[in-house]
């Protein structure tokens, strides 16, 4: 089972400073509308591929993508989160994204 983890608590980790990895798994056109600041992108179409590549094995690891923390803990992952109601749950928070265009 992968544990959630509100976007206020999110938010608390980041703003204190503390390491973690996040990676949001969403498609490119929606990674250029939001994402989060410091976040990771790695697309969910090429997510197993570029799993070996992820560097932060031991850190907290915080997916926007329940299906992808999944792959993760196929691979032996063990300190994952769900950041629970994703992106939408994080703008209707206020908190702050960036976009790209």
């Amino acid at each position: 089972m992968i544990d959630n983890m509100t976007v206020t608590e999110l938010k608390k980790k980041l703003d204190s400073g503390e390491e973690l990895l996040l990676i949001d798994c969403r498609e490119q056109a929606e990674w250029n509308e939001a994402h989060i600041e410091n976040a990771n992108f790695h697309p969910l179409s090429q997510f197993q591929a570029e799993i070996e590549k992820l560097e932060g094995r031991d850190k907290e690891t915080v997916i926007v993508c329940l299906q992808a923390a999944t792959m993760l803990q196929g691979e032996g992952y063990e300190n994952l989160f769900n950041l629970e109601g994703g992106i939408l749950a994080w703008i209707d928070e206020g908190y702050p994204t960036l976009s790209q265009e």
